[in-house]
Order: C-alpha cells, then sequence, then structure tokens
C-alpha cells in the first residue's frame, strides 16, 4: 500500500507539472481539466482490485514497432531481439493493441508508455491509442519522423506525450544515433514548443555523457526549448562490448543526488531516473509492480532489460498476466537481492532464466 501511495503522489506530481506547463495553454488546460476526473478513476480501479486481491500497476511499457528507422549503437531493443530481428512471430495488430488498451484502461492503468523499434512507424495504433483520453501515452521516439502533419496529430491528441531520445548535444547524440539525427530532433522541439505541445526528452546516461546532462546548462536550454519532461536511463549493456559505458556505484549514487538538486531549481519541469528512483520505491518495479513490458508480438516481459516471458497478450489477457506465478516469482527475487543501483533483473539475469526456463 505505501508503494501505491508513492506512485499515486509521483503522478500527482507529474500532472502538477503538466498544469503549470499548460497554464497560459488553452488547449493543453482543456485537456487537463477533462483528464484529471479520469486520472482519479483510474486510481479508484487500482484500489478497488488491490482490495480484490489484485495489484493492478498505474504503468504499463508497449513496444509497438518491432522496426526503426535508425540503427542506435548499443540499442537494448535491437539486442533484446523485439527490433530489426525476423523471430518468427507476427507483430500484433492494431485491433490487438486497442484490446490491451481496453483491459488495461478497465483494470485501472493510468500510463501506457510507446517504445519500439521506433512507434511513429506504427501510426495505426498511435491513432488507436489517441482515441482514449482517459490514458496517457508517452511516446518514446528518436524524432525523425515528426513532420508537419504528425505535429498536427499531435497538437489534437494531447495524450499522446512525444519523448525524444537524445544523449547530449549534437556530437553525444550524433555518435550514437547517426550524423544528422540531432539537427532533425531540433526541428521537431521547435516545431512542439511553437504549437505549446507538451514534450520530453529520454536521456541514456553513460559515464562519458553524466557530468553534460546533468549540468544546469544543459537543462536550462532544454527548458527553453520547450522540454517539459526529463528522464533520465542508466545505460544498460544489452550490447556486448559496451560494458565501459555503464555507470560505476559511485556515478549512480552521484546521479540520483543530482537529480534531487535539479529538481529543485527546475520546478516547471518533471526530472525522472530509471532505475536509480526504484531505490526510493522499495526496490525493483518490474513485473508487475510499478509495470510490465509488452514487446511487438504480445510477449508479457517482465522488463524492457529482461526479455524473458511466458504468456503473450494475443492470447493471455492482462490481469492473467499479472497473477502470474512466473511474475510473483521475479518479484519475490527482486525483493530478496534487494535494490543496489543499476537493473535489478539485468544483473540477475541467471537466477532470472532459471525462474524462466
Amino acid at each position: 500500500m505505501n508503494l501505491n501511495k508513492m506512485m499515486d503522489q509521483g503522478i500527482a506530481q507529474i500532472m502538477t507539472t503538466a498544469g503549470r506547463f499548460y497554464l497560459n495553454n488553452p488547449k493543453g488546460r482543456a485537456f487537463l481539466i477533462g483528464l484529471l476526473p479520469e486520472l482519479a478513476k483510474s486510481t479508484a480501479r487500482r484500489k478497488k482490485q488491490e482490495k480484490e486481491g489484485l495489484h493492478v500497476p498505474p504503468f504499463l511499457i508497449a513496444s509497438i514497432a518491432s522496426q526503426c528507422n535508425l540503427h542506435c549503437a548499443g540499442c537494448y531493443a535491437r539486442a533484446g531481439g523485439s527490433c530489426g530481428t525476423s523471430s518468427g512471430k507476427r507483430d500484433m495488430d492494431a485491433g490487438q493493441w486497442g484490446h490491451i488498451f481496453d483491459q488495461a484502461a478497465r483494470l485501472g492503468v493510468a500510463f501506457i508508455l510507446l517504445a519500439g523499434g521506433e512507434p511513429f512507424l506504427r501510426r495505426d495504433i498511435l491513432d488507436l491509442a489517441g482515441a482514449y483520453p482517459n490514458v496517457i501515452f508517452p511516446i518514446f521516439t528518436n524524432g525523425t519522423m515528426l513532420n508537419q502533419e504528425t505535429i498536427e496529430f499531435l497538437d489534437s491528441h494531447r495524450n499522446l506525450i512525444p519523448i525524444l531520445s537524445i544523449e547530449g548535444n549534437a556530437k553525444e547524440t550524433d555518435d550514437r544515433r547517426g550524423a544528422g539525427t540531432h539537427a532533425q530532433i531540433e526541428m521537431a522541439m521547435g516545431a512542439l514548443k511553437k504549437r505549446n505541445i507538451l514534450f520530453g526528452a529520454a536521456i541514456t546516461v553513460t559515464r562519458q555523457n553524466l557530468p553534460l546532462v546533468t549540468s544546469n546548462d544543459f537543462l536550462e536550454v532544454l527548458e527553453d526549448k520547450g522540454c517539459g519532461v526529463t528522464l533520465y536511463v542508466e545505460y544498460v549493456p544489452a550490447e556486448e562490448g559496451t560494458e565501459d559505458l555503464v555507470l560505476m556505484q559511485t556515478q549512480i549514487k552521484q546521479l540520483q543526488a543530482l537529480c534531487l538538486e535539479l529538481r529543485k531549481s527546475f520546478r516547471r519541469m518533471v526530472i525522472l531516473s530509471f532505475p536509480g528512483d526504484e531505490e526510493e520505491m522499495g526496490g525493483c518495479l518490474a513485473s508487475g509492480r510499478g509495470f510490465f513490458h509488452i514487446n511487438p508480438t504480445g510477449d508479457a516481459e517482465p522488463c524492457p532489460f529482461s526479455p524473458h516471458a511466458k504468456q503473450n497478450l494475443a492470447s493471455d489477457s492482462v490481469e492473467a498476466v499479472l497473477r502470474s506465478q512466473y511474475f510473483a516469482d521475479l518479484r519475490e527475487l527482486a525483493e530478496r537481492v534487494g535494490h543496489h543501483g543499476g537493473c535489478t533483473l539485468f544483473e540477475e539475469k541467471e537466477q532470472v532464466e532459471k525462474l524462466w526456463a
């Protein structure tokens, strides 16, 4: 119950920040006025399910696309096999995803994070998500496909919040994502700001860019560009040979401390850290404790960094996955080993695979 309270407080903080962002924006204010009662209903649904013995997390992560127009170094989706590979399974269609969105909304899920691959390659699913004004869909995108028509679409569907992936400035971003990528992201940010559309930045944090991306100067520039959400994602070495990019334990603690200070200085911006913020939440949030991950073919995975599924949402229900013994065992494992920084399930890969086998 303490976890539920903390996560509800986190959602309230996000919405308060969104309220400040949209203070002088009529279209944004109208969106929030309609959304807040729906979020209250979602909270009530989760509380009702909790009383009936089912813990429903407020978040889901849905990787809706198995393809991407970029080939970024160290991409966990490619390394995990959910992007750019031929697994023999077909990606779920929009109708199947709609069925999942229906189930999640009825259970009380408030946020469904859309990832990929590149989610803007699945516009059919984004069109569908836009029809769920009671659910917020942050869209984790490389930012290269936000043309004028797409910006207009986002302007009309404020429950879809683009989160643009960057590594720092032009050099850092282009080194990982390809020459010219940063310039395209800059254009997208400019177009979003012009329409007063709330957007965020997802920053993969490594030993190389930690000082840059956590500096006040860097955040001030992002804020000036219109960014309202900054998500720091600690690099997980999904690709062999990239272990030297992983934050050292002292740097993980440093990142957590820096986030606390940045939140004091940038009160109009939501600043989150993953998996760093999990420690404050009592440990790993995967396996249905705070979220779980659905890959493009429907496999229900505990976490994007731990792609080991026993059930598939093309045939199983969201509720059945949340009630599964497999996820219960994973939650017990995470609690037993504790949270010591970094991604718990990735670091306990051998034990996870024993439970999965």
